[in-house]
């Protein structure tokens, strides 16, 4: 009776840890940030070869949905509010700015206010602001993907001289 009752201990034991998440030192340990990843990231991994990461990403992840949808939501317009006094404090905010990923994203405006920490506006149609995060522990990479999944796409056939003319 001992023997049966140990089993059963061992095999519930067992049964936790394999539905256990990883912690975020694990996390850490495999290359991934726990607080800055978002599961959606893990399904393109596979479009780079790396099908071997997938399960350890989907333990590292964060579930990119809404509670109250169930999806993810997406917003027309997004303002990156950030001071260039603290460009020192914060070089991956500026790598960002400065390099050409903000002109993907043609319904994203940089703001500069000064002695603001670099925050993220969400905006509805009309302009009100839905959301505002800080994004002061995120890296350009984030920064960039939380546009892409968070933003609303803009037509590609909308191009300069399309919505320019005189």
């Amino acid at each position: 009776m001992i023997y049966r009752c140990s089993i059963v201990v061992i095999f519930v034991t067992l049964l936790q840890l394999a539905a256990a998440e990883f912690s975020a030192q694990d996390c850490r340990e495999l290359g991934f940030i726990k607080t800055e990843l978002f599961c959606s990231s893990c399904d393109s991994l596979s479009e780079y070869g790396l099908e071997e990461l997938k399960d350890h990403c989907r333990e590292c992840c964060q579930k990119d949905v809404d509670l109250g949808g169930g999806k993810l939501k997406v917003y027309p317009k997004a303002v990156l509010e950030v001071c260039t006094c603290k460009f020192g404090a914060y070089p991956q905010i500026q790598a960002f700015i400065k390099s050409d990923r903000p002109a993907k994203f043609p319904n994203l405006t940089i703001k500069y206010v000064r002695g603001l920490d670099p925050i993220v506006k969400l905006m509805d149609e009309s302009g009100a602001v839905k959301e505002t995060l800080s994004i002061t522990k995120w890296n350009t990479d984030t920064v960039q993907e939380f546009f892409e999944t968070r933003l609303t796409k803009v037509a590609d056939d909308e191009d300069f001289l399309k919505t320019n003319r005189v």
